[in-house]
């Protein structure tokens, strides 16, 4: 079984540090909730397990099945079997999508030939309209139609290991049905592990977690099972996070971040 392990994990942003300590294991075929107030570090841990520029990491490790991405590059994370589903996905002006998936698959030796047919059946799967493919990527794409082309990428490429920051953001009950339904039978289908970034439960009601982790203040401050979810449904983050720190969060900066988002 492969593993995603996350030790000791510190990043700052521009000289603050933003992630404290991470620690998390994610076995193939498991999905794991991380779930925390604005300003907690969510995306920032994200973001720094693909490599994003403008973060620094200060201690600790990630493997990949023993094998330490921090040093490498965002590329080689992916040829490696990481992918991220952004929370904002960005346009590719110019850039086909079967070009970008046929350039993905033929960088880590997979067959190429088999990418058209299977963006037209991941289309269908998930509900994303045909006469939307043969525009660049995400270009005038809706924002619950660039969330269903992540996906849909997603499940062309069967990575090893998904972190998804925030998939539900900005999605409508039947997208959000169908990102997360498939990303739940990819847990089965190839085994996909999952890293979920969520505020909310209702991602959780179709995308299935074993684990859910509260992320505060750059930390994880407990684990549970999915009835943690629901009891943050009903308690919020109170018995982990001060009222302080709830309205001065630890200032999750990104300096990449559109302002516009």
């Amino acid at each position: 079984m492969g593993e995603l392990r996350i030790q000791g994990l510190k990043a700052e942003v521009v000289g603050r540090e933003i992630l404290h300590g991470i620690d998390l294991v994610v076995g193939s075929g498991e999905v794991h909730a991380v779930m925390g107030p604005n300003g907690s570090g969510k995306s920032t841990l994200s973001h720094v397990l693909m490599g994003k520029p403008g973060y620094t990491v200060t201690a600790g490790s990630v493997t990949l099945d023993g094998v330490e991405i921090l040093g490498m590059p965002t590329w080689q994370r992916a040829q490696a079997g990481l992918f991220l589903a952004m929370q904002y996905p960005v346009e590719v002006p110019g850039v086909s999508l079967d070009d970008l998936l046929s350039e993905a698959l033929s960088a880590t030796g997979r067959d190429a030939s088999i990418v058209h047919a299977a963006v037209a059946a991941e289309a269908e799967r998930i509900g994303l309209a045909t006469r939307l493919l043969d525009r660049p990527v995400n270009v005038d794409l809706s924002g619950g139609e660039k969330k269903r082309n992540e996906t849909m990428q997603l499940a062309v490429l069967r990575p090893r290991f998904a972190i998804l920051d925030e998939l539900d953001s900005g999605l409508d009950v039947d997208a959000l049905r169908a990102c997360s339904r498939r990303v739940e039978e990819a847990t089965t289908e190839f085994n996909l592990g999952v890293l979920a970034i969520t505020h909310y439960t209702r991602l959780l009601e179709e995308l299935k977690p074993d684990v859910v982790h509260i992320l505060a203040n750059g930390r994880i401050v407990t684990s549970g099972g999915p009835e943690l979810a629901d009891e943050l449904e009903e308690t919020g983050y109170a018995q982990w996070v001060t009222d302080d720190e709830i309205a001065a969060p630890s200032g999750e900066a990104d300096p990449f971040a559109d302002p516009f988002a």
